[in-house]
């Protein structure tokens, strides 16, 4: 998922330059995850079967190939987005200080798109499905369920949501090369931490990364990442399935 990212972000920055416009670069980065992720689904992936280790050393094995891919076709400099004169001012609030409208947007998407996955996840037939197939696939599949067509669904949905990050993700930093990285190392700390599984562990998750990134970086910056790790080392002691994760039976 970090090199769907910054595949997602660089197409979308070719995109949002053609055309002129950040919404269809945000579309364009999303439709360039969802095809690259159905084609790992349909080619790499499709011989891995169920085997966890097998697919973890494929998928890390190809993200090297897609990094090196576009460092080779963007080179090694940082790529900024030309963002809509809607986004690129500020609001003050007396008292309190100022607010990027960009930042504001990106929580507001952020927001936006969390609770369209928890709505799905929590209250539709097809949320049903897929929880029921973490939970025991084969007896999924043995009522009447097309897993394939599942893993279709479950895997072009992931792929356009972190093609679409990349182009969002990048317009308040940059696009340049370790950005894969730096973003995949969060996205796993805060899995960790709020538990596989949750989308509300996902968010609280995120949050409690965030807030140990920022405040580490004003109070003690030369240890933040230190700070970070330390609370998921101590979540981890205390509740290895993470703070929303389903216990081990």
């Amino acid at each position: 998922h970090g090199a769907i990212y910054l595949l997602g972000g660089y197409v979308g920055f070719v995109a949002a330059d053609a055309t002129n416009s950040w919404v269809l670069g945000i579309l364009a980065g999303g439709l360039a995850g969802t095809i690259a992720t159905m084609t790992l689904n349909f080619t790499v992936l499709r011989g891995a079967g169920g085997d966890d280790m097998r697919q973890a050393l494929i998928t890390f094995g190809v993200a090297m190939i897609i990094s090196d891919l576009l460092l080779w076709r963007f080179g090694g400099l940082a790529y900024q987005f030309e963002l809509p004169e809607l986004l690129t001012g500020a609001i003050v609030i007396p008292g309190v200080g100022w607010f990027s409208l960009l930042r504001l947007a990106v929580l507001g998407i952020a927001s936006a798109v969390g609770l369209s996955l928890w709505f799905v996840v929590s209250r539709t037939k097809l949320g049903a499905l897929v929880r029921a197939g973490v939970d025991d696939e084969t007896m999924l599949s043995a009522i009447g369920t097309n897993i394939k067509q599942l893993h279709i669904a479950v895997f072009a949905l992931s792929g356009f949501l972190v093609g679409m990050a990349g182009v969002v993700g990048g317009s308040v930093f940059s696009m340049a090369p370790g950005e894969d990285v730096r973003f995949l190392l969060s996205s796993l700390m805060v899995v960790i931490i709020g538990g596989m599984g949750s989308v509300s562990g996902a968010a609280v998750g995120a949050l409690i990364v965030a807030l140990s990134e920022q405040f580490g970086l004003i109070f003690y910056p030369d240890y933040a990442a230190a700070a970070t790790f330390a609370i998921l080392v101590a979540i981890l002691a205390v509740r290895p399935q993470g703070l929303f994760g389903k216990g081990l039976s």
